[in-house]
């Protein structure tokens, strides 16, 4: 009798303390970013989360990050991007993918803050890279390119966000190894190459542009095929060289940074080169908008993904 009011006894501790366990696997607002950082699953990439540069983030928590030159950060976003890498890096999932070497990481070391986190969509799905922007002095992704992978993913399609030296030249050159890295591991990856996109925020939205333009083949690799389209927020980029890939862009009225009137002659200026393009601009939006969430521009994305889709061959 005695052992078996133990069993039950230790029966009833087991699941008394299960949901404690469970809530304590699931971070939150009150998270403390260098938890999330230190994760032990998620081995040396776990800094790079976050902006490696610090002068560029403040706060401590999930819920107090703030990054510079963005105003619409939403702490649930944040909390449920943490979230997904820790589940797929407790499940034992690739969650982040070296593009260099560690030779060439050795001879640069600035190459160790560089790589992909992936966002898996559905096996043989079309890919897209992201690319946040941070004025080319940092990559803020958490808000600027992660939530957009996170959403492709959800319609099914592979998505990568790329994690890049700052600073114009080595970010393009960045760029251009992670598409070199995704055509060359594609069958690894489980991604269909073709008409895949390129998207960005800002200084990410640049480079997105650049790649599409020039190509692969100016910033150091080979030549690979031309994105089936490239996808650009808030940027006050001007430049047309007529290899344009289709464009598509939006942008708020009450950006201070990029101008939407420079944006809507530069996809007027592609179109009258006879190639697909379109924008929209939001009003009384800021810079780095982001999904849009609660916002006029709120579904943007959805309108993206169909201009994507409607260039694919």
């Amino acid at each position: 009798m005695k052992r078996i009011l133990m069993l039950a006894m230790v029966a009833l501790l087991i699941v008394s303390i299960m949901p404690v366990e469970a809530e304590q696997m699931i971070w939150n607002e009150n998270t403390r970013i260098d938890e999330v950082i230190a994760y032990p699953a998620y081995g040396d990439w776990g800094r790079l989360i976050f902006p490696v540069d610090t002068g560029y983030y403040s706060g401590s928590t999930l819920d107090s990050l703030r990054l510079t030159w963005y105003s619409n950060i939403q702490p649930a976003k944040t909390v449920e991007i943490v979230n997904y890498f820790k589940s797929k890096a407790d499940a034992g999932e690739t969650v982040f993918y070296n593009i260099y070497t560690e030779e060439e990481k050795v001879a640069d070391p600035w190459k160790a803050n560089t790589g992909l986190f992936v966002f898996k969509g559905n096996p043989g799905a079309k890919f897209a890279i992201c690319n946040a922007g941070g004025g080319f002095a940092y990559v803020g992704a958490m808000h600027d390119s992660f939530p957009h992978a996170l959403e492709l993913s959800r319609m099914d399609y592979n998505a990568f966000a790329l994690i890049y030296r700052p600073g114009v030249q080595t970010a393009c050159e960045d760029l251009a190894r992670a598409i070199a890295f995704i055509h060359e591991h594609a069958e690894e990856l489980e991604v269909d190459v073709a008409d895949y996109s390129l998207w960005g925020g800002s200084a990410g939205a640049r480079m997105a542009a650049w790649l599409g333009s020039y190509g692969t083949e100016a910033f150091g690799e080979r030549v690979y095929p031309q994105p089936g389209a490239v996808i650009m927020q808030y940027t006050g980029f001007s430049e047309v060289t007529g290899t344009e890939p289709p464009t598509y862009n939006c942008v708020g009225t009450n950006d201070g940074i990029a101008s939407y009137r420079t944006m809507e002659r530069r996809i007027a200026a592609i179109q009258a080169n006879g190639t697909d393009a379109m924008i929209e601009v939001f009003p009384g939006l800021s810079h780095g908008f982001g999904l849009g969430t609660g916002t006029v521009a709120d579904g943007w994305i959805n309108n993206a993904v169909a201009f994507w889709e409607r260039n694919m061959q």
